[in-house]
């Protein structure tokens, strides 16, 4: 029989095998070499970490690849050539990715289309289409859609028609978070740092404990309301800004988290204990709601923070797609030139 305590025993483990025992976590990146050294179970992309890695040398043959089938398949459009291009690139991503993985890839939707349900859930089958010719099934995969009203209804319908399963991102306000879970999707991303970002810029407090961390409290109130209320949605909370916001949240469901700070969390060895509970969550003062669409803009409108982060976010993501699809347009111009 060991002689060593469960808290000394936890202080010899990182942080990170201690919360792993809590919380599935998951890799934000799409380099293969941080998910191979950190061993996450499932991992997530979008296009700015696409972007990202297309950049690197060691991934120009995906990239390569994918314009070649983007040209075979596009016919004369160059419209049609590239958005071919995009598509197959993304899932080239995820399949490498799933070689090194147990669970799930999270592949995005362009965020141009983040208010076009029906070319949302078209993009989002072609996904699908392009992972399944490549012998994956559609249970591996998690198609992520931005958290507006018309992004939930697409999740909505990929869900409860397609049986395709998906992960909510851009998520700062609980209305959103309502409006997922009545949606039953699979997944909700709620974004902790940019939360946290947004209320550093626009008031004067620039520091807070982690327990404190507005983002921490969201992702909080989200996860309790979910679990009292027996929602079958589960919550990833993401964008984290330092490993605190990460440890204060241990016991979520899923967490991503990105290389550097998975890095941080295998380096510390402080003692982590669950801050989220179902006990606390069944416990816990909070009413619930119904939210029509009406309802839905009403509320989500009254959130100034998460007004602006959702349109700020789908910015950043759509500003990244038409910087990747550049990059994409001069390599395609070289292969048809010869070069």
């Amino acid at each position: 029989m060991s002689s060593v305590s469960p808290d000394k025993r936890r202080k010899m483990e990182s942080a990170l095998d201690q919360l792993k025992k809590y919380t599935v976590v998951v890799a934000d990146t799409g380099d293969f070499n941080a998910i191979e050294e950190y061993k996450p179970q499932d991992a997530t992309t979008n296009p700015s970490l696409i972007l990202a890695a297309a950049k690197m040398p060691a991934y120009q043959h995906l990239l390569d690849q994918a314009i070649k089938y983007g040209i075979a398949k596009g016919g004369r459009s160059e419209e049609v050539q590239v958005t071919n291009t995009m598509d197959k690139l993304f899932v080239s991503f995820g399949l490498e990715i799933l070689k090194k993985i147990p669970g799930r890839v999270s592949t995005e939707v362009d965020a141009r289309l983040s208010y076009d349900k029906d070319e949302m859930v078209a993009r989002a089958l072609r996904l699908i289409a392009l992972y399944e010719e490549a012998g994956i099934g559609k249970e591996r995969i998690l198609i992520k859609l931005s958290s507006t009203w018309e992004g939930i209804q697409a999740g909505r319908e990929l869900e409860e028609k397609h049986g395709v399963h998906c992960n909510m991102t851009l998520l700062f306000s609980f209305a959103q978070a309502v409006a997922c879970a009545e949606a039953k999707v699979t997944l909700i991303s709620p974004f902790v740092g940019r939360i946290l970002d947004w209320h550093k810029e626009n008031t004067d407090r620039k520091s807070y404990e982690p327990h404190e961390d507005p983002g921490v409290v969201s992702v909080t109130k989200i996860y309790n309301y979910y679990k009292k209320y027996g929602y079958s949605t589960v919550v990833m909370g993401a964008s984290f800004r330092n490993i605190g916001e990460v440890k204060a949240l241990a016991g979520c469901d899923l967490l991503t988290i990105s290389p550097s700070l998975l890095g941080e969390l295998t380096q510390d060895h402080a003692v982590v204990k669950p801050a989220l509970t179902l006990q606390n969550a069944k416990a816990c003062d909070v009413e619930k709601v119904h939210l029509d669409e009406k309802d839905f803009r009403w509320q989500h409108n009254e959130d100034r923070m998460a007004v602006e982060k959702l349109s700020d976010g789908i910015r950043k993501f759509a500003a990244d797609a038409i910087k990747l699809e550049t990059m994409i347009k001069e390599k395609m111009l070289n292969v048809k030139n010869g070069q």
